[in-house]
């Protein structure tokens, strides 16, 4: 049986906004050796994802019988965003205005459907802790890794999704070309960072990392917090100030701004927490807990104007182990 081609597979996927490339399925042993190397100096943090079973995250060729090829997916992100609106505002980094992963499951669905057709198996992982997702792309010609460890697409920049398919099927695709480190002399992430995470360029140290506490269960220590700005989830500083956005957003401008990416805080504190997190299941929220939304919340209240900040005297004068912190914090 012969399979398809990279390109028939791409036509699948145009109008979603979607660009494919490939690439052989052979174990990833630069990123396995580097996960191991951030967990033992404690970069990691108490995080698992795919630093909890690298022997299945760096290893792709084991993903399914006779694994041919990976099959890396990028969307693009970025939208322009409304003014700031009035009141007590909070923000949400941009791969959470909407649901992009949704978007590459359904698209790597029908290029999984359309290898079946011919006797393919396949095997698809999104945002999820069984793939190294950024490696699969860098592989594949689509990406390298900036100082801010994330993934760069030339022509796309930062602001991106990433998903990945692993088939037997051996796709006839022209071989990539890996992308060249493209951050030269530039440290805008290094020096934006709220918080030194980036100190060591291409290193992360999640306990240092705003978008790491922003998920984390443990009490967020006073000198993160006041980095988190307004952000009530995710972080995007050092995505803010790469010159690779700098092309895609001048592309995208034109786009009608939405308003997904602010939130009320004053409408998250009086949200139960079943709410919240229902109305973001498309998030990681430790424990499914809305109350590290909350805390999240009071945080961003805590740095934003005076006036607001009546809205946690409730919570820190309660005795709630994750809120009454943050709460008080908020009142100074």
């Amino acid at each position: 049986m012969s399979a398809p081609t990279l390109a028939e597979l791409q036509a699948l996927v145009d109008a979603d906004g979607i660009v494919l490339g490939a690439a052989a399925a052979a174990p990833y042993d630069e990123a396995e050796a580097a996960l191991a190397d951030r967990v033992a100096r404690g970069l990691w943090a108490d995080m698992r994802f795919t630093a909890a079973r690298p022997e299945v995250s760096c290893h792709p060729e084991r993903a399914v019988r006779n694994a041919a090829t990976v099959v890396s997916a990028i969307l693009p992100v970025w939208e322009p965003a409304t003014e700031r609106p009035e009141g007590p505002v909070g923000r949400l980094p941009r791969y959470a205005w909407g649901d992009p992963y949704g978007v590459l499951r359904a698209a790597l669905g029908r290029v999984r459907d359309r290898l079946a057709e011919d006797g393919f198996r396949s095997v698809v992982h999104v945002d999820a802790n069984h793939h190294v997702d950024r490696e699969g792309a860098r592989r594949a010609g689509l990406t390298f890794t900036g100082k801010s460890t994330m993934a760069i697409a030339p022509g796309l920049g930062t602001f991106i999704a990433i998903g990945t398919l692993i088939t037997d099927a051996a796709l006839e695709h022209d071989p990539p070309e890996p992308v060249r480190q493209g951050c030269g002399d530039c440290t805008l992430c290094i020096d934006a960072c709220p918080t030194g995470a980036l100190d060591e360029a291409y290193v992360l140290d999640a306990e240092a990392c705003v978008s790491y506490w922003t998920q984390s269960r443990r009490q967020v220590p006073d000198g993160v917090a006041e980095g988190f700005g307004d952000m009530v989830y995710g972080c995007d500083v050092c995505q803010d100030v790469c010159p690779y956005n700098h092309g895609p957003i001048a592309r995208r401008a034109e786009r009608a701004p939405t308003d997904a990416g602010w939130v009320r805080l004053d409408a998250w504190l009086e949200a139960s927490e079943e709410d919240l997190v229902t109305r973001y299941a498309r998030l990681y929220v430790p424990d499914l807990d809305g109350r590290y939304l909350k805390r999240n919340a009071l945080i961003a209240l805590g740095n934003g104007p005076v006036e607001h900040r009546e809205l946690a005297r409730p919570f820190a004068e309660g005795e709630d182990p994750v809120l009454g912190p943050a709460g008080r914090r908020a009142l100074g």
